[in-house]
């Protein structure tokens, strides 16, 4: 069994808005809520390619009801640690596309400008991390357990190393798509898979990446400091993939239009 785990779910609110002015009343075009929190995201992908996935996370308020009643929708078994103190995120994603124009007042081609707004989250208590952690003893040899994303400033910074210090030795598998500390502290545990994009890569090394043949070399040496596969996913470039024998793989991105990037990442990893 594949176990995702979301430490800071949220609702996705996607709108679109046409030439959105800032301080004016704006309507939308199109609304879409889904919902988010990388791991979740990753769950949901999985549900999508027929492979059955367990979702663990935290849920508050009226807001984590919902998370829950729409991963169930998903088809995706969740495992929902209900968290007494605020309310589960709502993230906004505003898609406005901008028509500009020249000096001779002519219209030009139209832009497409996204904004966020994330919310934080609620508080997550030392008796929800134990209550994680029982959930997480669970798991057995041969599963696999995907960790994603940020943590809310009320837990530890050290909790996904903590969980993989927990659980190693086991046979599960390790998935984890983190940036900074919250990656360099798990390698010693040699997980299964790490994601970074290639500005996270560039950040860890205080190096500059913007091509695939310039994210190998920065790829092998997480491999060296423990991890046994790394894929870095780069945007428009595509992606760099360095098994554990050492081959180094990549591709570019497919041809097309970007009609929405959220999740991207997640399904890479999913």
């Amino acid at each position: 069994m594949i176990y995702t785990v979301t430490f800071n779910p949220s609702l996705d609110y996607i709108v679109t808005v046409e030439n959105f002015a800032p301080g004016k009343t704006n309507r939308t075009d199109s609304e879409l809520m889904l919902p988010g929190g990388k791991g979740i995201n990753v769950s949901i992908v999985l549900s999508n390619l027929g492979v059955q996935n367990t979702a663990i996370y935290f849920a508050a308020g009226f807001v984590g009801e919902e998370i829950t009643r729409r991963v169930e929708e998903s088809g995706i078994r969740a495992e929902r640690i209900p968290v007494e103190e605020g309310c589960s995120r709502i993230n906004l994603k505003m898609r406005s596309y901008e028509t500009g124009g020249n000096s001779a007042g002519a219209q030009t081609d139209r832009r497409l400008c996204e904004t966020e707004i994330n919310g934080r989250g609620p508080v997550i208590t030392p008796a929800n991390v134990e209550e994680l952690y029982r959930k997480l003893d669970q798991l057995q040899a041969g599963d696999t357990l995907v960790l994603a994303g940020s943590i809310p400033g009320s837990m530890p910074q050290t909790i996904y190393s903590d969980i993989l210090e927990r659980l190693s030795g086991r046979g599960i598998r390790f998935v984890v798509d983190a940036t900074g500390e919250l990656l360099l502290r798990v390698l010693q545990y040699h997980p299964f898979l790490v994601k970074p994009n290639h500005h996270e890569l560039g950040e860890l090394f205080g190096v500059t990446i913007t091509t695939r043949d310039e994210a190998i070399p920065y790829a092998k040496k997480l491999q060296e400091m423990g991890a046994q596969n790394v894929i870095v996913s780069m945007a428009g470039e595509g992606a760099v993939l360095v098994t554990e024998d050492r081959a180094a793989l990549q591709s570019a991105a497919p041809q097309g239009t970007l009609v929405n990037a959220v999740g991207a990442g997640d399904s890479m990893v999913s």
